[in-house]
């Protein structure tokens, strides 16, 4: 596909899920980099616009809530007022098609997946044996930027930045959480928006704060989403560790940005936080259990992924029919294993280098 200096107003809908927010943003700043003189506007749900609040190169953020026809209209109606000459789909749906073609945008491009492959234009897929072949999202949204002609330069790691009103609101919770400036933090993330198949025991949490706090004495930060209180309650009461409950200062994903940057190392199951400490470039151990890896198989650096190898897995069920195998099988000593491998050696690299990320058997 042909662009050019004609193109003046771009609107980017973005995806829904935190994780995958972060895992786009490299597009946002590379699209800003072959049209500097765009006004550039994002689409994406309303829970999720805290992430990108901030970004220098995002000219126009558009909270949406697009679950239903009144939604998907109210859409189309702000996205006319912006305008767009073009219009770049990062979601598979239809819905996403549909608020963009009634705000009556002439050039669309995405996926050509179900009946909007008739009236979009993009690269197929990526297949294999029949099926879509799971891809790190970061590359599949960039793909269809490679597929617009635009040349991929520099890192394409993802970035996330603060407004002064999340810096003040960070600082403000570190100041009551008694953090200093030469405190070593770590996070701890037992929730996932997912599902409960993503989660590690509570129980191997409160084992795990234990250890940590024991071998490191760092301060220990709990960090809590919407619904997760009793997750993070019953962590706090079985831990004889000190652990710093977010929960109750209700923090929001703009807010979750300054602590997860203040941190050392973020242990976490595979969910948004996770992304968070790759674009704040921190350490990170993984607790993969339901989902497949290859989605997220990108920027790891500095990322220990811990999976078990059960035939079960991946079976990307939000609920676990059977008894929980692939997290009740990764074990504490497994995970402190791997905290101690970043705290000690200063790295992660090595666990997440061969094709495979899975944790080591006892």
């Amino acid at each position: 596909m042909s662009m050019n200096d004609s193109v003046q107003r771009i609107l980017i809908r973005f995806p829904n899920w935190v994780g995958d927010v972060v895992m786009a943003e490299p597009v946002i700043r590379i699209l800003k980099h072959h049209y500097p003189q765009a006004r550039l506007a994002v689409a994406l749900r309303k829970y999720a616009a805290k992430i990108l609040v901030g970004h220098p190169d995002i000219d126009q953020l558009i909270p949406c809530d697009d679950k239903n026809l009144k939604g998907v209209k109210q859409l189309a109606a702000a996205i006319r007022e912006e305008s767009p000459d073009l219009a770049i789909l990062l979601p598979n749906s239809f819905r996403s098609f549909l608020s963009v073609r009634w705000a009556g945008v002439n050039h669309i491009v995405g996926y050509r997946r179900g009946v909007r492959r008739f009236f979009l234009k993009g690269p197929n897929p990526p297949r294999e044996n029949g099926r879509y072949k799971p891809v790190p999202m970061t590359d599949y949204y960039l793909d269809l930027l490679k597929w617009m002609g635009l040349k991929i330069e520099g890192s394409v790691t993802p970035h996330l930045y603060l407004t002064e009103e999340e810096n003040a609101r960070g600082e403000e919770l570190l100041n009551r959480y008694g953090i200093k400036a030469g405190d070593k933090v770590v996070a701890l993330n037992p929730g996932a928006k997912f599902g409960s198949s993503k989660c590690w025991p509570p129980k191997y949490f409160a084992e795990l704060a234990e250890r940590i706090q024991n071998r490191y004495h760092n301060k220990l930060l709990l960090l809590v989403g919407p619904g997760e209180d009793a997750i993070a309650e019953e962590i706090v009461q079985t831990s004889k560790a000190d652990i710093i409950n977010t929960g109750p200062d209700k923090t929001d994903l703009g807010a979750l940005k300054a602590l997860v940057k203040r941190t050392d190392l973020l242990v976490t199951n595979d969910t948004g936080p996770r992304h968070y400490a790759v674009a704040f470039d921190k350490p990170v151990v993984v607790l993969m259990g339901p989902t497949d890896p290859r989605h997220t198989n990108c920027h790891l650096d500095k990322t220990v992924i811990l999976r078990e190898d059960l035939p079960c897995v991946p079976c990307h069920k939000k609920v676990c029919p059977i008894d929980h195998p692939c997290m009740i099988e990764m074990t504490p000593d497994k995970v402190f294993n791997a905290v101690q491998q970043i705290m000690e050696q200063g790295g992660a690299g090595e666990r997440t280098a061969g094709a495979d990320y899975r944790s080591q058997t006892a």
